[in-house]
């Protein structure tokens, strides 16, 4: 079997954006290729020694890489792609070179591709991500461990937007809640949310990709009794209330829907909104403000964990960052909003 290569190069800000994008078109995973990990310090901890080069990394932006089948419409979905990353600036994304290459692999080469990027990263308190090739043991009594294979969709659930969407869980969840993942992709979220004690998940995602490999996470960490995964576009037709609705998604589509989750929430129930880059977090916060929502907290997080001077946080590659509370330590990245439905 043929597949094709596709990489983008891209900008820092535009790299979950073209993510999606590729995962709309149906890519099978992505690969990041950020440069600033070359500055890390990988070693055997968990068994694989980690070799990477500098030749195979951009010298600026980033490279975001998908793999297609080769199929008589490989071209039509090309110049989709390309037409979507050049669409981003229309809402408001720099896509930096925004350049699109094409390159031919056999599927073994894809299969082994994967293994080299990830491995197992502390995320929360509580929460520890895993690939399913690594035999990870818990660390503590109380960690919770969640399995994710990225040849499902992409997404590893490290990604800053979902580490800070998993801390805020991990702190407000104290068990029994009601719980709606808009937009749930892997469906990292909504197994985050059970496993952290939720009594019930719906997990919605429009892609069928998506919600196909959303169901087969869920069934991999075995909270299928308490996640339901359904095809839906944001949260049309769905009924409350419940006690908190969380979305990783792009501001401008939270802004779409930020209506519809007052309506589905309890009074005081809380709305969990991530994937916004701070450049975005006004607006929203002034949307939500005018839904009915008071906002709560904000969480911050730098792009891909880089600070602000370009280098990394040492600990990155087994632990996530610490998130960032104060809003003036940082120029540009992401922030998570926490928001709470105001009593009528």
């Amino acid at each position: 079997m043929k597949w094709s290569e596709i990489s983008i190069h891209t900008a820092q800000e535009a790299v979950e954006a073209v993510a999606n994008i590729l995962h709309e078109a149906g890519a099978t995973g992505v690969v990041i290729e950020d440069p600033e990990v070359l500055g890390r310090d990988w070693d055997d901890k968990y068994g694989e020694i980690y070799e990477l080069s500098e030749k195979d990394y951009p010298t600026e932006g980033v490279i975001v890489k998908a793999y297609l089948l080769v199929n008589s419409y490989l071209a039509e979905t090309v110049e989709e792609i390309k037409e979507a990353v050049n669409n981003l600036s229309s809402y408001g994304i720099d896509a930096g070179p925004g350049t699109v290459t094409l390159a031919e692999v056999q599927e073994e080469e894809w299969a082994t591709a994967w293994k080299k990027y990830y491995k197992p990263v502390e995320v929360s308190e509580r929460i520890t991500i895993t690939p399913t090739w690594e035999n990870y043991l818990p660390k503590k009594a109380d960690e919770l461990v969640i399995e994710l294979d990225p040849g499902m969709a992409f997404g590893t659930g490290t990604h800053p937007t979902t580490v800070l969407c998993i801390r805020a869980l991990d702190e407000l969840i104290q068990g029994g809640e009601s719980v709606i993942d808009v937009g749930c992709g892997t469906g990292v979220l909504s197994i985050a949310a059970a496993k952290l004690g939720a009594a019930s998940v719906r997990s919605l995602d429009l892609d069928e990709v998506a919600v196909h490999s959303a169901i087969q996470n869920v069934k991999l960490n075995r909270v299928e009794d308490k996640v339901t995964i359904a095809q839906n576009n944001l949260l049309d037709g769905i009924k409350g209330p419940v006690d908190i609705v969380v979305a990783n998604i792009l501001a401008e589509v939270i802004l779409r829907f930020v209506d519809d989750a007052a309506a589905v929430l309890k009074p005081g129930g809380l709305f969990i909104a991530s994937g916004i880059i701070t450049q975005k977090e006004a607006e929203v916060k002034a949307a939500m403000e005018k839904a009915g929502f008071r906002v709560k907290e904000s969480h911050y997080m730098h792009d891909m964990y880089d600070n602000e001077d370009g280098a990394n946080d040492s600990f990155a590659d087994t632990v996530a960052p610490p998130t960032i509370y104060d809003r003036n330590a940082l120029i540009s990245g992401w922030v998570c909003i926490i928001a709470e439905r105001k009593a009528e």
